[in-house]
């Protein structure tokens, strides 16, 4: 009973301190970058530093916030970048925010598993991404046509194209793995422009990003061994 006590009394002063350094962490940081957003501060596992999640990055820094580490923390021993799934939870989404009626969808089997991605037809990790997808089954895919001016010039209109072509999964398909250009102005009623302003405030910086039903975010591509234990381990 007296070792119970003095754990749960030692637990207290923990979480007390932690507290604390939250605090300071907060005010010496909002002082140094006043106009930055402070979502979420909290004291990591690990060599005493804090995560600190600010402007949607995710940075370190030591209890007294004298010093910010900016980088990817790796745990060597399970290959696994923490500092990436910590992102992917803090930026995960209600699914409801999807206007799933404007998506390409695609269903193959029962199609009960579902998942989300935003794509530019004309990224090659998409691409490769797609051949991923194919080695798939049971599942629904929505695809968002999320064209990057900036790195593919041709893709805003192409991704109009897509749509408004008389079968836009086929036209999608035969563009991704042929660059068939479907035969049309792009000038139907189109999703594209409200797809690429949802994409900017779910700040989707690349593609393919990757949207699961309990609305986890994926960035990049992902081989279909490693999508099945994304699509088990992130189901609503």
């Amino acid at each position: 009973m007296k070792f119970t006590s003095l754990a749960l009394a030692a637990s207290l002063m923990f979480a007390a301190a932690a507290h604390a350094d939250e605090k300071l962490i907060r005010k010496t940081l909002a002082q140094q970058f006043p106009s930055a957003k402070i979502s979420s501060v909290k004291k990591t596992p690990y060599s005493g530093l804090f995560e600190v999640y600010l402007d949607g990055q995710l940075v370190y820094v030591d209890p007294q916030a004298k010093y910010v580490f900016a980088g990817d923390v790796i745990d060597l021993k399970n290959r696994t970048n923490l500092t990436q799934a910590r992102l992917n939870q803090l930026q995960a989404v209600n699914w409801d925010v999807f206007p799933l009626n404007n998506a390409l969808k695609a269903v193959k089997g029962k199609g009960a598993r579902k998942l989300v991605v935003f794509s530019d037809v004309d990224c090659p990790y998409c691409r490769k991404l797609e051949a991923e997808l194919a080695k798939i089954d049971d599942i629904t895919v929505y695809t968002f046509l999320y064209p990057i001016a900036g790195l593919h010039p041709k893709a805003v209109q192409t991704s109009k194209q897509i749509w408004c072509a008389p079968d836009r999964n086929q036209a999608w398909d035969a563009y991704i793995t042929r660059g068939t250009v479907p035969d049309n102005d792009g000038k139907c009623a189109n999703p594209v422009d409200a797809t690429i302003a949802l994409g900017n405030r779910l700040k989707v910086n690349g593609t393919p990003t990757l949207f699961f039903a309990n609305g986890v975010r994926v960035p990049g591509m992902v081989p279909a061994e490693q999508l099945e234990r994304l699509l088990a381990a992130n189901a609503k």
